[in-house]
């Protein structure tokens, strides 16, 4: 269910339980029976959650275009005066008048601005592609200018949404082995009780197809011996009892551990977590959670180096387990076991409270009516949904989390740029307007202050593309 609600750990479901559409059956064989109609199911619900989310987003309005609807008509009217008025007053001659006015035009000629603010934005957005970042239009990359809230979902945007087996903690003296030592994938080698451990439970796991006996197996990564495992026996909701090597062996969660009467010591980690007996006596646990992302720490700080006042986390996952990847990655504050509609609901509130704009971050179909809300949405290009990418303003193609800071320093870069051509531009042009008006500016003048100050501003819209 993890592209509908964010939940990384898959959900099992008996006769009489609601099964979501958009979900993907893991194992077994399911018959389902259709209660509503296509308008009323979830996928339905949420493509309109975007719809509805879309047109309340305000286009940002293009400066040129506000410019220009005052300026034109000004210059214009100024370029009439300055041919009749000083005739008709001040005795100059109707060939010089209209000489001034033609050159005043010319200077007035807003190539600079029309050409060099949009290309500024164009290289901006050449210079955010060639770091593997595809934004769909340049008011977006005006509007990540202005971050200040960066909202993330967890599953497949933090975490990988992949289920591996993260953590090992043998119930063993100290003085044989690091007891309720946590392992990772990188921690390297593996004493000899997590190994065992580890061992014992690929065995007993090795008859059931569930994706956390596949996790385990796969942490493992040896062949299993079926020869030393007899009188398998899944008890439903509980766990395995099978024997090993003649041994009762017992994998599963707390309610296993209570239910057979063994005194096993709870785990301390967020997660998945198997227990593991044999012959009454309690072994140790194993824990099977999502994956973070490797440098997403480091992402989160370059994104608060670069400008962002606040991180925040929207999940479907369960509260602890969003509470735990928040806090080890270090980010501001998290809302767990949200529905799509809640998630857009928290992105209202949030923008209310936001100083500037808001950035979501995510990739599953769930989060697709919350990237159409944002000031700015962000997709997972690579493993993110269809939906999400079509809802996103922004989408980072090899979905990696620390290319956003990347392009909010382009953005900035490329803002910055903009701002500087258009006061050169319009500086140059006031300047010579008013030596033009006395006639101390010739049509030589005009044409630096037309064509001469539209290659410079273009050279310098030019930087933009070095990111």
């Amino acid at each position: 269910t993890s592209a509908l609600t964010g939940e990384s750990v898959p959900r099992r479901v008996r006769e009489g339980d609601e099964v979501i559409s958009g979900c993907v059956n893991g194992s077994g064989l399911l018959r389902v029976e259709v209660t509503k109609e296509f308008d009323d199911s979830t996928v339905a619900r949420i493509l309109e959650l975007v719809e509805n989310a879309s047109s309340k987003k305000a286009p940002v309005e293009n400066f040129i275009t506000r410019f220009a609807r005052y300026y034109t008509p000004a210059v214009v009217i100024a370029a009439v005066f300055l041919a009749i008025l000083p005739p008709l007053f001040f005795g100059q001659t109707w060939s010089e008048g209209i000489r001034r006015a033609c050159t005043f035009l010319v200077i007035s000629c807003p190539c600079a601005l029309v050409i060099s603010v949009p290309m500024s934005f164009f290289s901006g957005i050449g210079a955010a592609s060639k770091k593997g970042v595809l934004v769909k239009g340049s008011n977006y990359l005006e509007a990540l200018a202005k971050v200040h809230t960066v909202v993330f979902d967890k599953t497949g945007t933090l975490t990988k949404g992949e289920f591996k087996v993260t953590g090992i903690y043998p119930s063993v003296p100290a003085d044989q082995a690091a007891a309720g030592e946590k392992i990772t994938e990188t921690a390297g080698v593996w004493s000899s009780s997590q190994l065992d451990l580890l061992e014992l439970a690929a065995l007993a796991e090795s008859c059931s197809d569930h994706p956390v006996s596949r996790s385990i197996r796969d942490a493992w990564g040896r062949s299993v011996e079926h020869t030393r495992i007899t009188d398998a026996k899944e008890i439903p909701g509980h766990g395995i009892c099978v024997k090993v090597d003649g041994r009762t062996v017992l994998a599963g969660n707390d309610r296993l551990m209570k239910q057979e009467n063994i005194a096993y010591k709870p785990c301390p980690a967020v997660g998945t977590v198997v227990y593991l007996a044999e012959e009454g006596s309690f072994l140790g646990a194993i824990l099977i959670s999502d994956v973070i992302k490797e440098g997403i720490s480091e992402a989160i700080r370059d994104l608060k180096r670069a400008g962002a006042a606040r991180t925040v986390m929207l999940t479907g996952d369960r509260r602890e387990t969003g509470e735990a990847v928040a806090k080890e990655i270090g980010l501001d504050e998290v809302h767990a076991e949200l529905l799509p509609g809640d998630k857009v609901d928290m992105v209202e509130k949030l923008l209310t409270e936001c100083k500037g704009k808001l950035v979501f971050v995510g990739d599953g179909i769930n989060d697709a009516p919350v990237l159409s809300r944002a000031d700015v949405g962000i997709a997972m290009g690579s493993m993110g949904s269809d939906a999400a990418i079509e809802a996103a303003d922004i989408v980072l193609m090899d979905d990696d989390p620390r290319k956003i800071a990347a392009v909010v320093r382009i953005s900035r870069k490329t803002l910055g740029i903009v701002m500087q051509n258009i006061i050169f531009a319009l500086g140059v042009k006031f300047i010579v307007l008013i030596m033009g008006a006395f006639g101390a500016a010739n049509m030589w003048g005009a044409v630096f202050a037309d064509v001469g100050v539209s290659v410079i501003a273009i050279l310098n819209a030019m930087r933009a593309l070095k990111g």
